[in-house]
C-alpha cells in the first residue's frame, strides 16, 4: 500500500479559498459527490483544540465531539457517495470537467468542428479561456485528496487512533460517456490549464452535460431525464425490411450531415420492428452526436416545449412517438401538427420527429363522421374530415412494414439464431419456428424474437 501524501489543515484551507475562486465551473459545486467532499474538508477545518478554562471544560468537550461527529458524517456522506459511482477520485473530477455544462463549454459545443485555434483565439478576448484555464488548473489540485491520504486527514483532525477506511473502488471502469483517449491526457498531464484542446474537441464530439452524459432520454412530467440503459437492440440485428431501415438510414444520415432532414412515420403490422428500428440508430450514430427522445402521446402537449429547448444545441436529436394514434378532440393533435407543419416560428434544423403508427390514417375517423345532410352538422364537414384523414401526409416520409409471410419470418429466425450462436439442424429450426408462430402471435419479427430467446433459454 502507498504511503499516502501528508494532508494539513493548512492546505485545506487554501484549497478552500482557490476553489472558491472558480469562475465557470462553480455549479460542480452543486454535484452530490463534490458536495459531501467539500464537506468533509470543512468539517476538519472547523475541528479546534481544547478549552482549558474549567467552567467551560465540559461545553468545550461536547463541542468537539460535536465536530467530529460532523466531519465523520460527511466523510460517511462522500464514501457512499463514490461507491454509488463505482469509480476511482481523479477519474470522477474529470467526468465532472469534462461533462461540466457552463457558458464556456456550450460556446465550444457550438463552434463548427476543425476551427479550435480561431476559436481560443476569439474567447480570449472575452476572458472565458483565461477563466477556463484558471478553474480547471484549481480542480486538479483536489485530485491528492482522495484515499489513503484524505482517511488519514480525518483520521488526523477528529484525534483517531487510526484512519477510516479509504475509498478505493476494486476496478478502475471506464466511463462510457467519456473519450477515453480525453482522460488519459488529463490524468498524465501536470498541467489542466494546458489541455484546452482536449476539453474542446471533447465537447464537440461527446457533447456536454445531460447531451454528454447520455444518448437515450425519456419526456415525462415536464422533465427530461436520461436513460442510463437504454434497448440494446443494434441495427444488424434487424432483418427483413431492408428497403424502408435504408429509408430511414438515409434520413437520419441527412439530419446528421446539417441537411434537410424530413419527419418520419413508420407504419405496418405489429411486431415488424418499427420501434427497434428507430431506438437502434441511437446505436449506430451516438458517436456522431444522435440523441433519441421518447415522448409518450400523453406529453406530447409538450412538444413545443422540447423543441424550443433543443434550439441551438450541438447534437442532433429524434423526437421519438411510439404508437401513434388520435381521437379527432386530442389535444396532443394539435401540439405534433405545429411541430410538423411549423408555426411562426422555424422549426430547428436539428430536430425530426420519428412516429410509429399500426394505422395508416393516425386520426381514428367514425361513420358518423362522415358528411351528411343533417341539422347542426358543420357546413364545410368534408374538410374537417379530409384534415382528419391526411394528418399523416403532413410526415415528409412514411414507411410501411407489410405483414411477415412466411418466408421473411424464417428469414428473421435464422438471422437471429446465427447471431445468438445456436447450433440446430435447419429443418428442426423451420420446424419449430413455423409450429411457435402458429401457437404464439403469428408470423412477426416480434415473434421471431421470442422464439430465439426460448431457444437460448433451453441451450443454457
Amino acid at each position: 500500500m502507498e504511503t499516502p501524501i501528508p494532508l494539513s489543515k493548512m492546505a485545506a484551507v487554501a484549497l478552500l479559498l482557490r476553489l472558491d475562486s472558480l469562475l465557470l465551473y462553480r455549479a460542480l459545486w452543486d454535484e452530490p459527490v463534490l458536495m459531501t467532499w467539500r464537506s468533509v474538508l470543512q468539517a476538519g477545518i472547523a475541528m479546534g483544540g481544547n478549552d482549558t478554562a474549567p467552567a467551560a471544560e465540559q461545553a468545550s468537550e461536547v463541542e468537539i465531539a460535536a465536530k467530529t461527529s460532523a466531519l465523520l458524517r460527511a466523510y460517511g456522506s462522500w464514501f457512499e457517495a463514490m461507491a454509488v459511482t463505482g469509480t476511482d477520485w481523479p477519474r470522477y473530477v474529470i467526468a465532472q470537467l469534462l461533462l461540466a455544462e457552463n457558458p464556456w463549454t456550450r460556446r465550444l459545443a457550438a463552434v463548427e468542428a476543425g476551427r479550435l485555434e480561431d476559436a481560443l483565439k476569439h474567447y480570449d478576448l472575452g476572458g472565458m479561456a483565461a477563466a477556463a484555464r484558471h478553474d480547471v488548473r484549481v480542480l486538479q489540485e483536489i485530485l491528492p485528496w482522495c484515499g489513503q491520504a484524505l482517511a488519514q486527514w480525518v483520521a488526523d483532525q477528529a484525534g483517531l487512533p487510526q484512519p477510516p477506511p479509504a475509498w478505493e473502488p476494486l476496478v478502475q471502469g471506464a466511463d462510457k460517456a467519456l473519450d477515453g483517449a480525453a482522460v488519459s491526457q488529463l490524468l498524465e498531464s501536470p498541467n489542466w490549464g494546458a489541455k484546452l484542446p482536449v476539453l474542446f474537441n471533447h465537447c464537440q464530439a461527446r457533447g456536454i452535460g445531460l447531451w454528454g452524459r447520455y444518448r437515450a432520454f425519456r419526456w415525462e412530467a415536464g422533465e427530461l431525464s436520461g436513460i442510463a440503459t437504454p434497448d440494446p437492440v443494434q441495427l444488424n440485428q434487424l432483418v427483413g425490411y431492408e428497403h424502408p431501415t435504408q429509408q430511414l438510414v438515409a434520413n437520419t444520415e441527412r439530419l446528421l450531415q446539417g441537411q434537410p432532414a424530413l419527419n418520419v412515420l413508420l407504419y405496418g403490422s405489429r411486431g415488424a420492428g418499427k420501434s427497434s428500428l428507430v431506438k437502434a440508430l441511437v446505436h449506430e450514430y451516438g458517436d456522431r452526436g444522435l440523441r433519441l427522445i421518447e415522448v409518450a402521446k400523453a406529453e406530447l402537449y409538450a412538444l413545443p416545449k422540447i423543441v424550443e429547448r433543443l434550439r441551438g444545441v450541438a447534437q442532433k436529436f429524434i423526437l421519438f412517438v411510439d404508437d401513434l394514434s388520435f381521437d379527432a378532440d386530442d389535444e396532443a393533435f394539435k401540439s405534433l401538427k405545429v411541430v410538423l407543419e411549423g408555426s411562426a416560428t422555424a422549426r430547428p434544423e436539428n430536430v425530426v420527429v420519428y412516429a410509429t403508427s399500426n394505422r395508416r390514417h393516425l386520426v381514428r375517423e367514425f361513420f358518423d363522421d362522415r358528411p351528411r345532410p343533417r341539422d347542426a352538422d358543420e357546413i364545410h364537414s368534408w374538410d374537417t374530415t379530409q384534415e382528419k384523414l391526411s394528418f399523416s401526409d403532413r410526415f415528409g416520409l412514411t414507411l410501411t412494414f407489410e405483414p411477415a409471410n412466411q418466408d421473411r419470418y424464417l428469414e428473421i429466425v435464422n438471422h437471429l439464431v446465427a447471431q445468438a450462436g445456436i447450433v440446430i439442424d435447419a429443418e428442426d429450426l423451420d420446424f419449430r419456428a413455423r409450429q411457435w408462430a402458429t401457437r404464439h402471435n403469428g408470423r412477426s419479427g416480434r415473434t421471431a424474437r421470442q422464439f430465439v430467446d426460448w431457444l437460448q433459454g433451453e441451450s443454457l
